[in-house]
């Protein structure tokens, strides 16, 4: 039998005579339940804040995006395109042109707005479908375009609104000086068919367009693309296909997953993420300093049964080790209650009545997500400082304490 486990365990169930100890014991319990349970509701709720910002970046990144390393364009040859077509980890690709563009509509510019060309396969790649508020998706070799709120809302036109002109200008290469609107332009006039909403930025920024269109709008070639947009098959490895696609387009062409696409905004997450850990980590340690007081006090309350033990033959280290237990457990129970108790808080934000639910808007819950590794991160977090906690607690026990009774 592990004495001083056992005779932990017994501190820890029973009573002390001294009403304050017991007050003091209690505060340092719920102390650490209260802070277990706030760290990991606070990760549960920024895990369901980053999924729910990112949800927005899978709507018009895919998850694979080849891109030139120099210029705007490059050549998607005849025999890079039956190469890719033989890559098994591939489900789908779709060839992309963008380019900044100069929209005008009666009178109405807005000139920070950028044209995406894509093709037929575009809506298999990404769910672009999903986020189409009004109106439908484009058709191909058309002059029509989807665009979202924010341009649509500056220009003043809404979807079929043929009675408004939407004219798109792109600047003409070359040199020298400029004489007219129309040397200086490529022009093409185009209709709204449907408004997308993703975000307020991609809304204020995209022109989805016919790929043909845009093509013949920057006087590119049939095989010259900037990017091209590939969606993996169920089981394929991101990394292999990765390597598989590079091979194939060469080493001026570079390959970006989502992160990669996304890296700024993954990284400002990743950053606000780990403040929150930190500054809800300091919560904890300030409460488990009631752990280290109650410890230290309950050895000063226990002294003569101390030296009952060390006159028996208990070591001092023997004795160390019965409030370095005690204060573990007091650690490790506290925390298993508070991951509990921040488990059904967020179990009820994210399955129970309306009425337990906390909301951003009138219609939007505010979002939350159960993540294994938050339990894992909290479970540890409580333990190791718990641990440290009652092993500055425990050392204070010495020769000279147990026997000045």
């Amino acid at each position: 039998m592990n004495f001083p486990l056992y005779i932990a365990k017994r501190y820890l169930r029973s009573k002390s005579s001294n009403n304050a100890i017991n007050v003091i014991t209690i505060i340092a319990g719920i102390g650490i339940i209260i802070g277990t349970a706030s760290l990991f509701i606070v990760l549960s709720a920024f895990a369901g804040l980053k999924d729910f910002t990112l949800q927005f970046t899978s709507v018009v990144d895919p998850q694979l995006k080849a891109v030139t390393a120099n210029g705007k364009s490059f050549i998607l040859t005849d025999t890079n395109v039956n190469k890719l077509n033989n890559i098994e980890g591939i489900a789908q690709y779709s060839k992309i042109i963008e380019e900044r563009v100069f929209i005008e509509s009666d009178g109405k510019t807005y000139p920070s707005g950028i044209i995406k060309g894509v093709d037929k396969h575009y809506r298999n790649v990404v769910n672009i479908d999903s986020v189409i508020e009004y109106g439908s998706w484009l058709e191909q070799k058309t002059n029509q375009i989807v665009v979202g709120w924010g341009i649509s809302s500056s220009l003043s036109f809404s979807v079929l609104d043929y009675a408004k002109r939407i004219n798109i200008y792109v600047p003409k290469p070359g040199k020298g000086q400029i004489t007219s609107v129309k040397s200086a332009f490529n022009t093409v006039r185009a209709v709204n068919v449907g408004i997308f909403d993703i975000n307020e930025n991609l809304n204020d920024t995209y022109i989805f367009a016919p790929i043909n269109l845009v093509e013949n709008l920057l006087n590119y070639k049939p095989n010259q693309i900037s990017a091209i947009a590939f969606k993996l098959a169920e089981n394929a490895n991101e990394e292999t296909v990765k390597n598989q696609i590079e091979s194939v387009l060469g080493t001026n062409i570079i390959i970006k997953n989502r992160e990669q696409l996304n890296d700024k905004l993954y990284k400002m997450l990743n950053t606000e993420q780990l403040a929150l850990y930190l500054i809800f980590t300091l919560i904890l340690i300030i409460a488990l300093f009631n752990v280290i007081g109650s410890i230290i006090m309950m050895i000063l309350d226990k002294k003569k049964t101390l030296n009952t033990l060390f006159k028996i033959g208990v070591t001092v280290q023997d004795i160390r080790k019965i409030f370095f237990y005690q204060g573990s457990l007091m650690s490790l129970l506290g925390g298993l209650v508070g991951i509990t108790i921040g488990f059904l808080l967020v179990s009820l934000q994210l399955y129970g009545p309306e009425f337990f639910k906390i909301y951003i808007t009138p219609s939007l819950p505010y979002p939350v997500t159960i993540k294994l590794e938050n339990f894992v991160i909290v479970f540890l977090t409580i333990s190791v400082l718990g641990i440290i906690a009652s092993k500055i607690a425990s050392v204070r026990i010495n020769n000279t304490l147990i026997q000045d009774v």
